[in-house]
């Protein structure tokens, strides 16, 4: 999936291709750490 981050007000927020709201983080690293943990997640549900 294709994300894309925006730092906004101090904090990064994640959109995904087509522009919706994710989440947001304090951090880049926080934000791609949050992101693996997601896709992790997901690849050994199936």
């Amino acid at each position: 999936m294709d994300v894309m981050l925006k730092y906004v007000n101090g904090h990064v927020e994640v959109f995904d291709n087509r522009g919706r709201f994710l989440f947001s983080a304090d951090t880049e690293t926080e934000a791609r750490n949050e992101l693996e943990e997601h896709f992790s997640e997901y690849r050994s549900n199936q």
